[in-house]
């Protein structure tokens, strides 16, 4: 099942699922760990802005969550959105990740008149290598725009940061 994120009820569950990338991983230029209150001010800031927020849930809970969130906050930038996707480290491989960012899509793609919409293109940045994550992408119809070498440094290594995009379809009258 997949429906809106509850800042107070999911934040918790999401804090534990990033922050495994927090601690273990390059999928996140985070070194901290998040918090339940400031995770739970990240989704209500995400929602209050009229953006998706949204986790997959199983019967134990949420195992996922996706959202969109501004590209930049210059106006020019108000219809390009940034979109992320993380998954439980023991949910990957089936299927999860790609029926939540369809969805995620989908909800971006029908925005109600306002601030971000219509959106017109969405970016996402992969942390190099994440092959799984790239493929992801590029199945919705995601395209590599260019590559910023040793955007960050985490681990004691310098990491390269992919950017991919997707144009949406103009709105027709």
């Amino acid at each position: 099942m997949i429906r809106d994120a509850l800042a107070m009820d999911d934040a918790e569950r999401i804090a534990q699922i990033y922050n495994h990338y927090v601690l273990h991983d390059t999928a996140t230029f985070e070194v901290d760990p998040v918090g339940e209150a400031a995770m739970a001010s990240r989704i209500a800031s995400v929602q209050d802005a009229g953006l998706p927020w949204i986790v997959t849930v199983d019967a134990l809970g949420v195992v996922g969550f996706a959202y969109a969130s501004p590209f930049r906050e210059r106006a020019a930038y108000r219809h390009t959105l940034e979109v992320t996707v993380y998954l439980d480290r023991g949910e990957t491989g089936r299927g999860l990740g790609t029926a939540l960012y369809r969805e995620l899509l989908r909800r971006v793609d029908n925005l109600p008149a306002g601030r971000h919409a219509p959106a017109h293109s969405l970016v996402s940045q992969i942390a190099l290598p994440h092959p799984a994550s790239v493929a992801l992408h590029e199945a919705l119809g995601f395209e590599h725009r260019g590559t910023v070498r040793e955007a960050g440094l985490k681990f004691d290594r310098w990491i390269d940061v992919g950017y991919w995009q997707k144009l949406l379809d103009e709105p027709s009258d």
